[in-house]
């Protein structure tokens, strides 16, 4: 894949991101995971952009193999960054917390970031090292992000299915009725 804008964005523009946190495991000198996400948001206010909102924490069930809770929430930030270079920073922001990447999906992190939707529209990028597809191609699944991103922003649209996170997240919770 190579970098695509949606037509008339261009790369270093300001654009508004929306970001998904999360974290299941204490870190040995900042504390809990309640303590972690505040860090990595102070970080990412002193290092990436602006932190325009951020959701309430929500302690969710596990996902996969894990058996700790996790907490969640979601923020909302405002910088110049193009999303590859975005994505790299997040990246180095996990490792830098304590985040070891084993390979293993859905297993206990001390933090995750990731970037949910960006105000530029859909974007696909592989640079060789470092890969991004936006909107996030799971978050419609998500209710663990979906809940904390509908708190600050439910209007937010899907740009490939138009629907909003408020939207989104009533199909993904709504109860099923049994069939008759």
């Amino acid at each position: 894949m190579t970098g695509t804008a949606r037509q008339g964005v261009a790369r270093d523009e300001e654009g508004a991101y929306l970001i998904a946190l999360g974290s299941n495991m204490r870190h040995p000198r900042i504390g809990a995971p309640c303590r972690v996400l505040t860090r990595a948001l102070d970080l990412i206010g002193e290092e990436i952009g602006e932190v325009t909102a951020i959701s309430p924490f929500l302690e969710t069930p596990p996902v996969g193999p894990s058996r700790r809770r996790y907490l969640n929430a979601a923020a909302i930030v405002e910088t110049g960054q193009a999303p590859l270079a975005m994505m790299r920073a997040l990246l180095a922001m996990e490792a830098r917390l304590g985040r070891k990447r084993l390979g293993q999906d859905w297993q206990s992190r001390v933090l995750d970031l990731d970037i949910v939707l960006w105000s530029g529209g859909p974007w696909a990028e592989d640079d060789g090292k470092t890969s991004l597809v936006l909107p996030h191609p799971a978050f419609r699944q998500r209710d663990f992000v979906l809940a904390p991103a509908r708190a600050i922003a439910g209007t937010w649209r899907d740009p490939l299915t138009g629907l909003s996170i408020n939207q989104l997240h009533t199909r993904l919770t709504k109860p099923r009725h049994a069939p008759r």
